[in-house]
């Protein structure tokens, strides 16, 4: 299965295990406009570290912080390429 669609998966049940009404899921939705909050993130980052083996937010000295859903997706399969590598 591909980063992008663990990614989707893992939002759509966090989101409706915390009762949150999400935006479109579009590489251009904001990720503060996608209706989840900062608890939600925290789950759904603990989970992907779980399902794909990495945490990109750790694994780095240079954090860079998404900001939308397309550069949450690009930071997680470039955290599995350089984790594989």
């Amino acid at each position: 299965m591909s980063t992008r669609l663990i990614i989707i998966e893992n939002i759509n049940q966090v989101a409706e295990e915390q009762e949150k009404a999400l935006a479109p899921l579009a590489d251009d939705l904001v990720l503060l406009e996608s209706g989840l909050d900062s608890l939600c993130f925290a789950i759904l980052v603990s989970r992907l570290e779980d399902d794909l083996g990495v945490d990109p937010f750790t694994a780095s000295d240079e954090i860079v912080f998404p900001v939308t859903l397309g550069d949450f997706v690009a930071l997680y399969e470039a955290a599995r390429i350089d984790a594989a590598a």
